[in-house]
């Protein structure tokens, strides 16, 4: 039969079994002692809390990946777009992110939703499409200014996809083609300049010996005389002519 002793050695080791909590590595223990929070989070191992005078919140310092949901955005220049990110964040401070804030995960995903609308909605959409890495670093430096009283600390921040009117991809599709038209005919009148320069400094090297005349058409029908012509149709400029008649001249006289 059991005696008292013994009934309550059992309830205090039993008591004793419960009070004694394991925290892992990345994980920190508020403890609130009568509803007073002690001056510093215990773990990680093995601690000891004492209920029902000790009430223990869990604090993960892990980084949390936040996925924020697609948000309806009008840009500044009246584009309708929904644009969805994701925010890399991690608690600092355990303390602060329990007394400072409800819930710091809701609290977090709320702002990020509205700070990503309002930062969106300041800017173009060649903004938020060509300048992102610019964008994200505005969101990620917003975030983190009003979070760090909760002891969160904002690492990163991405926008993952705009997604577009399908009015608006034509339009965007078209202004791409033009620009890609534009390119070409520019490239090309770059290359009939070039041409023309070249070919008017080729001229006037010519203009200063005509025998230089007479070397390129023979080359030229050298050129012709290669291919399986029966019939070679080689235009004789008067030029030519002058130059083979002055040096005839010369030899007579």
């Amino acid at each position: 039969m059991l005696t008292v002793p013994v009934i309550i050695g059992a309830i205090v080791l039993l008591y004793l079994l419960n009070a004694i909590k394991i925290l892992k590595e990345y994980e920190r223990g508020v403890i609130f002692r009568l509803g007073r929070v002690l001056s510093k989070p215990k773990g990680p191992g093995l601690i000891l809390v004492f209920p029902p005078i000790d009430k223990m919140v869990r604090v993960s310092l892990r980084i949390v990946t936040m996925d924020i949901p697609a948000q309806d955005i009008v840009t500044k220049d009246n584009v309708s777009v929904k644009v969805n990110a994701v925010v890399y964040f991690r608690v600092m401070d355990a303390q602060k992110a329990i007394l400072a804030v409800q819930d710091y995960l809701f609290a977090t995903s709320q702002l990020a939703q509205t700070t990503l609308r309002s930062v969106l909605g300041e800017s173009e959409l060649d903004e938020i499409l060509a300048k992102r890495e610019k964008l994200n670093n505005q969101l990620q430096e917003i975030l983190d200014k009003h979070t760090d009283p909760w002891g969160i600390k904002v690492q990163l921040v991405e926008t993952k996809h705009v997604d577009l009117p399908e009015n608006m991809i034509r339009a965007i599709a078209r202004q791409a083609e033009a620009e890609r038209e534009r390119r070409a005919k520019v490239i090309h009148a770059e290359g009939e300049f070039q041409a023309s320069d070249k070919l008017k400094k080729a001229a006037d090297i010519i203009s200063k010996n005509p025998q230089a005349l007479q070397l390129r058409f023979l080359g030229t029908l050298s050129e012709i005389a290669t291919e399986k012509n029966s019939t070679i149709v080689f235009p004789l400029p008067l030029d030519l002519i002058q130059a083979f008649m002055a040096s005839t001249e010369k030899e007579n006289k």
